[in-house]
């Protein structure tokens, strides 16, 4: 289920305080098939500025809309929702895919690989809708992955900004190391067949 913000956010948990921002180590974010290295970092800032578009943002290569988007924390997490916002034209990313506690996911794997959770999303410029997960599954998160797979059309998949909401540990975990994909080749060409049989799960 979507949660569209038309009420007043600080009533409803809303606030930066739920904002898992700041336990995101952002230094060891990373991502697959994006088309500037390093980009991804600049998704993950405080939900005030999550319309604040004049910073860099991460795009997928020309031509290849599927991203895959690696999250560790600082310290294990609670999930309680995510944001997503995307570009225009067709940029946004029209679904999303959850893996919990797993520290390498290339797109072989992702197509393989049962998600935790699964989301149809809908083209969210404006930042007003978060995707609520089930949250009994996204406890004791030590590093989350998200997989794009495509967007409304375009020939490259933008993102923005992408938000977390719930809460976090007072264990803070040891500095990760960043041996997850800065070793692992970004081929343009990396697609499958698409998944057959399955059906996507909107909560």
């Amino acid at each position: 289920m979507a949660c569209l913000h038309n009420h007043s956010c600080e009533e409803h948990d809303c606030s930066s305080e739920w904002s898992l921002y700041k336990h995101i180590d952002i230094p060891h974010v990373s991502a697959l098939n994006e088309s500037v290295t390093g980009s991804v970092k600049s998704v993950f800032k405080s939900w005030e500025h999550r319309l604040d578009n004049s910073s860099e943002f991460l795009e997928s290569n020309d031509g290849d809309p599927e991203l895959i988007v690696f999250i560790p924390f600082t310290s294990d997490v609670k999930i309680k929702s995510i944001s997503v916002v995307g570009g225009t034209g067709g940029t946004s990313p029209s679904r999303m895919r959850a893996f919990i506690n797993r520290d390498s996911i290339d797109f072989s794997d992702a197509q393989e690989i049962t998600p935790v959770q699964e989301w149809e999303l809908a083209e969210n410029v404006q930042g007003e809708l978060e995707y609520q997960t089930k949250y009994s599954r996204f406890q004791g998160v030590a590093n989350l992955t998200l997989h794009f797979p495509e967007n409304f059309g375009a020939e490259t998949t933008q993102i923005y900004y992408i938000g977390l909401r719930g809460e976090a540990s007072q264990i803070k975990r040891d500095t990760v190391a960043n041996i997850v994909y800065e070793a692992m080749p970004n081929p343009s060409e990396h697609k499958l067949p698409a998944e057959t049989g399955g059906t996507s799960q909107v909560l």
